[in-house]
């Protein structure tokens, strides 16, 4: 009997090949509800019956680059669940999670210490569960026609933490 060892890495590979076409789809399904008024508004709410409120909040401005935060407001409490963290790449049509879990929290994601098989399995694992709840969204009805500008974020929806600055100057290393 010939017993054949997989190489661990080789799903990784896999994966790291894959990872573009689902971040153009993640772009894709995150342009029907981006609306033309994201370059006027930081905060945009959309609203539709007998679903909670949408927040899409604009955390950064660049000149080729828009990071947002996209959450509901769930339930009495008003918690953020999910609470996704969104880098657009509007020059390259992609859009990738930074983060998508309700206990967003800043928290470092690369470095020489940890192995890039596990960040791009991580990524994977992200930016699919966010490409699906994105195409739930659009399915339940939400869209660039429902988001509206609000003035001021809910008191719910809190303000995002800044980055330390020991995260915010630390370079990304990858061997």
């Amino acid at each position: 009997m010939l017993t054949q060892l997989r190489n661990p890495n080789s799903l990784s590979r896999v994966i790291a090949r894959r990872l573009p076409s689902l971040h153009s789809g993640v772009f894709h399904a995150l342009s029907v509800l981006m609306p033309e008024d994201l370059a006027r508004s930081d905060i945009l709410v959309s609203k539709i019956e007998d679903a909670p409120e949408l927040y899409m909040r604009v955390l950064e401005r660049h000149n080729y680059t828009t990071f947002l935060q996209l959450t509901y407001l769930l339930g009495p409490e008003r918690e953020q669940h999910p609470n996704a963290h969104i880098r657009v790449y509007h020059d390259a049509r992609m859009a990738e999670a930074t983060s998508f879990s309700p206990e967003q929290g800043i928290e470092r994601l690369a470095g020489p210490d940890l192995p890039v098989r596990g960040l791009v399995e991580r990524s994977w694992r992200m930016n699919r569960a966010l490409l699906k709840w994105l195409e739930y969204l659009l399915a339940e009805g939400h869209s660039a026609s429902t988001m509206h500008p609000t003035e001021d974020a809910p008191a719910d929806l809190p303000d995002p933490e800044p980055m330390p600055a020991e995260v915010a100057d630390e370079s990304v290393r990858v061997e």
